[in-house]
C-alpha cells in the first residue's frame, strides 16, 4: 500500500473523518490521514457488514490486515471486540490511527507500521477470529494475502473474513475451502464474507 500524500483532497469522501456508527463510541467522529487512494469503507457499507458480523464480534480478535483509515477495526472494538490489530505501511495513516487510539482510550488496539505481506509471511502465535481485507483496488494482492493467513496460522477453524474488493474482480482468488456466507455490491465495491 505504498501512498503517498500529495497534499490534494482526497477523491473519496473528502470530508476528512470517519463516524464510529454503533456501539461504545456511536456517534464519535475521528479524523483520517489524507491520502491517495485511501477508501473508509462508506457508512452505509459499514452498517450491512457489522449487521453481518454481530455474532462474531463481541469478545473476537480482529486483524485488519490494510487498515488505511481504520474505520472497520475501530468499528470491532466499539462494538465489544477483545482486540484489534491494524496492519498498514503509510506512515500518515499509521500515525493518525494512533492518535485515534489515543483519543478513544483503546488500549486493546494495536498499529503495526509495516507490509502487510511481509508481516503476514510470519508464522502466528494465536489465530484470529475475525479478519478484515481492503486491500488496495486494483494490485492483485488479494490471492497472495489469502494464502499466507491460511498457510501461517491466522486462522482457525470459526474465522470469519470480510473481503472488500472492486466489484470486477469475480470469483474471488480465496484459497479453496474457504465459503462464501454473504455478498453485496455497492457502486464500484464488492463486499463479502466468507468463513475460512
Amino acid at each position: 500500500m505504498a501512498r503517498k500524500a500529495s497534499g490534494k483532497p482526497s477523491a473519496r469522501g473528502g470530508s476528512g473523518q470517519i463516524r464510529i456508527i454503533a456501539g461504545d463510541w456511536r456517534g464519535r467522529k475521528l479524523p483520517v490521514a489524507d491520502l491517495p487512494g485511501l477508501r473508509p469503507t462508506s457508512d452505509r457499507v459499514r452498517e450491512t457488514v457489522f449487521n453481518w458480523l454481530a455474532p462474531y464480534i463481541p469478545g473476537a480478535r480482529v486483524l485488519d490486515c490494510f487498515s488505511g483509515t481504520g474505520a472497520l477495526s475501530l468499528e470491532a472494538l466499539s462494538r465489544g471486540a477483545k482486540e484489534a490489530v491494524m496492519l498498514e505501511m503509510a506512515t500518515p495513516a499509521v500515525k493518525t490511527l494512533k492518535s485515534n487510539l489515543s483519543l478513544l482510550k483503546a488500549d486493546n488496539g494495536q498499529v503495526m507500521g509495516t507490509n502487510t505481506l511481509q508481516f503476514l509471511s510470519k508464522p502466528c502465535p494465536e489465530p484470529f477470529d475475525v479478519i478484515f481485507l481492503d486491500p488496495p483496488f486494483r494490485q492483485g494482492m488479494l490471492e497472495e494475502t489469502c494464502r499466507l493467513l491460511q498457510d501461517n496460522g491466522y486462522l482457525h477453524e470459526q474465522t470469519i473474513l470480510y473481503i472488500e474488493v472492486e466489484k470486477e474482480l469475480d470469483p474471488l482468488p480465496v484459497p479453496q475451502g474457504w465459503q462464501l456466507l454473504k455478498s453485496k455490491q455497492a457502486g464500484q465495491v464488492s463486499f463479502n464474507l466468507l468463513s475460512g
